[in-house]
């Protein structure tokens, strides 16, 4: 996937995020321990989404225990920074050149 490809996948995450009455509050939010797509905000609860496109299989198989790992961490770094008192989730968002998808509440 190109860093192109990358970058078109989120715009239209995030607009499918807008439409479904999120606030998006950042994207492509870093640490030293890796990164988030997108945050962002519906009825009290933060949704911290990894975005992950496809051509050719489904996206979610790239979300390794690795990834999720990486994800975790900066989030508790966000959340040490920013001071949230708000409930939050990880989400995935699956785009596909026909399709969007969202995964709610993805950690385990």
């Amino acid at each position: 996937m190109s860093i192109q490809e990358g970058k078109e996948a989120e715009e239209k995450a995030s607009s499918y995020l807008k439409k479904e009455g999120y606030t998006i509050l950042t994207r492509n939010f870093h640490s030293k321990f890796g990164e988030i797509d997108i945050i962002a905000q519906k009825e009290n609860i933060l949704h911290f989404c990894e975005v992950k496109f496809s051509q050719k299989y489904d996206p979610i198989s790239r979300i390794t225990p690795s990834k999720m790992n990486k994800i975790i961490k900066t989030i508790n770094y966000y959340l040490l920074t920013h001071g949230s008192t708000y409930d939050y989730q990880i989400d995935a968002i699956l785009v596909t050149p026909k399709n969007i998808e969202i995964i709610k509440n993805i950690s385990y």
